[in-house]
């Protein structure tokens, strides 16, 4: 389970939406976002190449003091690889090499029952690992969220790497074996839904993946198991829940924060392809995504909460750091900020403390290039070096914190700007470097059409039409 809380989603209002057309592109010959897209890539990919352990391929949850490893991130710096290899920015041995090492780590890292000494369990990884031993961190939870997040990495690995040297056998040898022991129907009880975590000490939790959020793909590659499946009805109940509504003008299902509209997205090329629930509205979960962000960006430049500096360049709500869990009085108004936490803008719920986070525009680059490509170099060219450094953006920032003295968790006070995080997240990273890849080449969707589990977890789901037209058996 990701370190958020979800939310009960609140009851859908039918509104039927004529589907929109498909966004202009931003043309090729913006030589100035090219070079700018270049930079960001190239400075994001690093973040995974330089901090993973390179002994044992495992990618920190974040950076520059890594606390322990997140399995997801490690997913996306498996997706991290191949698209460096793609630029030239590392070889293909090397990133095969660094591949491997990761994937045999995860596959030898001991499974079962107990508390301590075990990395996961029925296949499933604890979602937080010591970066040295592999070993489950603490008391996190064993997280189906994020073990899925790290096999989407996988198994992209898996079909890209499709070489006949000794390495790359390996790699897709290791990759089978990784997913083929996930035990899906063992976090799949009453409802039938996937439940989010499981802990030793005291059994299931009581939260499920259900309505509309960033389970998706979990939820395909759940289907597509060619060992231990779900059955096909765990889609149906998923998507039984979904709230459509509409906000800010754009009719769309609902879902506050925008990684619940990119996660499944960064894999699964989602474009003209409908399951029936889609087929109903109209539009697939492509444009359902551009809907909602533009309708957050609407949101900004609406700005109901006055908070400094939203407007059509300055927007993104999403789960990210935030600067710290205090009340002050700004602007003659109490202000409520948080540290860690899902903000979102939707009709079902806003949570909104003013703090924007980088990847909310980065991931949604292939939805809405025309809004967050200029986004994303609006904040570089306002903030500078205090939000775009090393690795690329820093988590996050908020303007509206611009009080000195404050004691913030993360990142500094800069007098007159507001607030910056001096941390880099994996799981916020990830999403920039290949949702821009997406944008730019399709490189990620065009592997993973191939892929058949990928395929296999769709057509069992009811998706038709598109890329996958003929592939269904």
């Amino acid at each position: 389970m990701l370190r958020f809380s979800r939310w009960l989603l609140l009851s859908s209002v039918l509104v039927i939406g004529a589907c929109a057309t498909r966004p202009p592109i931003e043309p090729a010959s913006a030589a100035g976002s090219q070079a700018f897209l270049d930079t960001v890539q190239q400075r994001t990919f690093a973040f995974f190449w330089e901090t993973t352990n390179p002994r044992n391929g495992l990618a920190p949850d974040r950076w520059p003091n890594p606390p322990f490893s997140s399995i997801a991130a490690i997913g996306y710096a498996l997706t991290a690889y191949p698209i460096g290899i793609e630029h030239g920015w590392v070889s293909r041995d090397s990133a095969a090499a660094r591949t491997l090492t990761t994937l045999r780590f995860m596959w030898r890292l001991p499974q079962g029952p107990d508390s301590a000494g075990f990395a996961g369990y029925k296949g499933f990884f604890y979602h937080f690992l010591d970066m040295e031993t592999g070993l489950r961190f603490r008391n996190t939870e064993l997280s189906t969220i994020d073990t899925g997040l790290m096999l989407c990495g996988v198994l992209f690995a898996q079909q890209y790497f499709n070489g006949a040297d000794s390495l790359e056998v390996a790699i897709r040898a290791y990759a089978d074996s990784l997913y083929n022991r996930v035990e899906w129907p063992w976090f799949v009880r009453d409802q039938p839904l996937i439940t989010m975590g499981w802990h030793p000490e005291r059994g299931y939790g009581p939260a499920v993946y259900e309505g509309y959020n960033e389970a998706m793909f979990l939820y395909v590659l759940a289907l597509g198991s060619p060992t231990h499946p779900v059955q096909p009805e765990v889609w149906e109940r998923f998507t039984s829940s979904h709230d459509w509504a509409p906000f800010y003008g754009y009719p769309h299902v609902n879902f506050a924060p925008l990684f619940g509209h990119q996660y499944s997205h960064v894999w699964i090329d989602f474009r003209g392809i409908f399951d029936p629930y889609m087929r109903r509205r109209g539009i697939d979960y492509f444009e359902n995504s551009r809907r909602a962000t533009l309708s957050q960006r609407q949101y900004a430049i609406d700005n109901p909460g006055r908070w400094r500096d939203y407007g059509p360049n300055i927007w993104g709500l999403t789960a990210s750091d935030g600067p710290a869990g205090v009340t002050l009085e700004i602007d003659g108004r109490q202000r409520r900020f948080h540290t860690y936490m899902a903000r979102g803008a939707a009709a079902t719920e806003i949570i909104d403390d003013g703090t924007i986070a980088p990847t909310a525009a980065g991931g949604s680059v292939p939805f809405a290039p025309e809004v967050a490509i200029p986004a994303l170099r609006a904040m570089r060219d306002r903030y500078g070096d205090d939000l775009f450094t090393r690795y690329g953006f820093l988590d996050a920032f908020n303007p509206t914190l611009q009080t000195p003295g404050v004691r913030v968790q993360h990142g500094k006070i800069v007098p007159g700007k507001g607030w910056f995080d001096d941390n880099y997240l994996g799981i916020d990273q990830g999403p920039i470097l290949a949702m821009i890849e997406n944008h730019r080449t399709e490189f990620v969707w065009k592997v993973m059409r191939e892929h058949p589990a990928f395929i296999r977890g769709l057509c069992r789901a009811g998706f038709s039409g598109g890329w996958l037209e003929g592939r269904c058996a």
